[in-house]
């Protein structure tokens, strides 16, 4: 896969700890929505044993001419570094890779199931979807500990009143640690909330996305209803 370097233009802060990062977008870099790239830093001035390098999913869309990478601040080296970076300054990308991406069959729903920031690839699908005028019924279950921890919520709340074949059902774990205050869902996205906003179970492809644990207990709950394992896309989101 090819190699790039990129400078940063831009980086926004888009919830509690978590930043969005906007570079240059190579000549002719293509990708689907949906995908990442390997993401190392040039000559960093601090590194750690989990070194240089980290996968990143592409959370802008194939049509946007420049490339957003967007993730949480942790204790790392790596974070800290990308924390600190500022416009002009440079880091190599390789890629684009991955399979999570949008089925083509339109007549078959999409479920999307998103914790954290597994929301970044299900963004870019979304913008794109909704750019493109796709006709796929695409439902979103999107969870958080708090609203202040939910990147892109606002923009997923104006992309539903734009797009009547989307659907966002947000969700908080830990609304009452929220100084925003929170009226809408609560708890964790299990099986009687998905049978609640789902009719035919058994019918879409789900695209599950999070954590480790996350991912897995979502994908025994689905299979657990009926839904086929060849339905069910998925992707680990480590933390790092």
């Amino acid at each position: 896969m090819p190699t790039h370097t990129v400078k940063l233009l831009r980086s926004e802060e888009i919830a509690h700890n978590t930043k969005a990062f906007y570079f240059e977008k190579p000549d002719g870099f293509d990708f689907q929505a949906g995908q990442c790239v390997d993401v190392t830093l040039i000559d960093p001035p601090e590194t750690d044993m989990d070194g240089n390098l980290r996968a990143l999913t592409i959370a802008s869309a194939p049509y946007e001419k420049e490339l957003m990478l967007a993730t949480r601040r942790r204790d790392k080296a790596f974070k800290r570094v990308l924390f600190g970076m500022a416009p002009g300054d440079g880091i190599q990308i390789t890629g684009p890779h991955g399979s999570f991406v949008l089925h083509e069959d339109a007549s078959v729903p999409a479920v999307f199931i998103a914790g954290g920031m597994g929301i970044t690839p299900v963004l870019s699908i979304l913008r794109q979807a909704v750019k493109e005028g796709l006709k796929h019924r695409l439902t979103l279950f999107y969870s958080n500990r708090r609203p202040e921890d939910a990147a892109f919520l606002a923009e997923l709340v104006k992309l539903e009143k734009k797009c009547d074949k989307f659907k966002l059902i947000a969700t908080m774990t830990q609304p009452g640690e929220s100084s925003a205050g929170w009226s809408g869902l609560t708890g964790r996205i299990d099986r009687e909330m998905l049978m609640s906003s789902i009719k035919d179970i058994a019918k879409p492809v789900y695209y599950v996305v999070g954590s480790l644990d996350m991912v897995y207990s979502t994908n025994a709950t689905l299979m657990d209803m009926g839904v086929s394992e060849e339905n069910i896309e998925y992707e680990e989101f480590p933390g790092y």
